[in-house]
C-alpha cells in the first residue's frame, strides 16, 4: 500500500464544517501525552470543544496524563465513534497541539463549554481540574466525504482559521 499526495481538497469552509461534525461525532476522546522520560501514554476522557477548535477535558491533577501535560505539553487527541465496523465508511479526527492545566478565568470558560456539552456535569468536583489542548493541526478522515483511505491535514491558527496543508490517499483503500 502506498501513500499518494494530492493538491485536491475541499474549501476551508467545508473543511471547518467537516471538522465540527467529526468533533461532535463522539463525546469521548483518546488523549496521547508524553512523560518527562519521553514515554507515550494514552487516556480516554469526555471532552468539549470551542470555536477555535481547542479541546477541553476534566481530569484529576495527579493522573498520569495530567502529570505528563505539566512535564511536556505536547499532546494529541483522537475522536471517533467506537461503533464503526470494519469495512464500512469510516470517519474520525486527530487533533495536535499543546495542552495545559487551566486556572482562573480560562478554567471558568472551559467549565462553561464543558457544561454546555454535558448537561449532567456536576460542578461540585473540587479535586478535578480543566485542561485545554490549544489546537495547531488537525487530520480529518471521512471516507463518505473525502473518499476511501483519504486524510486531509490542516493547520489551525489561534483564531480558529484553518489552512489546508496536504491530502494523502492510501492506494488500495478504495471501497
Amino acid at each position: 500500500m502506498t501513500i499518494q499526495r494530492s493538491s485536491k481538497h475541499p474549501s476551508a469552509s467545508r473543511l471547518r464544517a467537516l471538522a465540527r461534525r467529526l468533533l461532535d461525532a463522539a463525546p469521548l476522546c483518546a488523549i496521547a501525552t508524553v512523560s518527562s522520560d519521553e514515554r507515550a501514554y494514552v487516556n480516554t476522557a469526555y471532552f468539549a470543544w470551542g470555536p477555535t477548535f481547542d479541546l477541553v477535558w476534566l481530569s484529576a491533577p495527579d493522573a498520569r496524563h495530567s502529570r505528563n501535560v505539566r512535564a511536556n505539553g505536547s499532546a494529541a487527541v483522537a475522536v471517533f465513534r467506537s461503533t464503526q465496523t470494519w469495512g464500512g465508511l469510516d470517519r474520525g479526527i486527530q487533533v495536535f497541539g499543546l495542552a495545559r492545566e487551566l486556572r482562573g478565568r480560562a478554567a471558568l470558560d472551559a467549565e462553561r463549554l464543558y457544561a454546555k456539552r454535558f448537561r449532567a456535569y456536576d460542578a461540585d468536583l473540587d479535586y478535578y481540574r480543566f485542561y485545554r489542548l490549544r489546537t495547531t493541526r488537525m487530520k480529518l478522515f471521512d471516507e463518505r466525504v473525502l473518499g476511501g483511505g483519504t486524510f486531509v491535514t490542516v493547520s489551525v491558527r489561534a483564531d480558529g482559521r484553518i489552512t489546508w496543508e496536504r491530502t494523502e490517499s492510501f492506494s488500495g483503500a478504495e471501497r
